[in-house]
């Protein structure tokens, strides 16, 4: 499973790819997602730095796509969840065994006038 963040203007982009299949029933009941080897999930967080702490989760516009080795473009709708003060983005989308996939995103943080760019690759196997 890929996880990696990404440093911009005062914030951290923490994004990840997995396949759906790993979440537990009850976690993907309750996300409305479904459980499959042939789908996976994009999850993105936005974290304002603030010195001397872990960061505050922001709300953000996000959009995000998924290319993969010969260039098909699939967009990703993605779906606001707030739990607490966690705020995250998951949107899932068709996966098919030895692809290698490409997430480009495009995050403006809210409080920011800017988009970060972002990408983040992850090849998925099926069992």
């Amino acid at each position: 499973m890929a996880e990696n963040s990404t440093q911009f203007n005062g914030f951290t982009i923490h994004h990840n790819a997995i396949p759906t299949a790993i979440l537990t029933p009850d976690v993907a009941s309750s996300y409305k997602i479904t459980r499959s080897k042939y789908r996976g999930l994009l999850n993105i967080s936005v974290i304002k730095d603030v010195p001397g702490t872990t960061g505050q989760p922001v709300s953000a516009n996000v959009s995000a796509y998924a290319i993969n080795l010969i260039g098909r473009r699939h967009h990703i709708d993605l779906k606001q969840i707030q739990e607490g003060n966690a705020i995250y983005y998951i949107g899932d989308f068709p996966i098919v065994d030895g692809e290698m996939l490409t997430f480009v995103l495009e995050i403006t943080p809210e409080g920011s006038e800017r988009a970060a760019k972002a990408t983040l690759k992850q090849e998925f196997y099926i069992d």
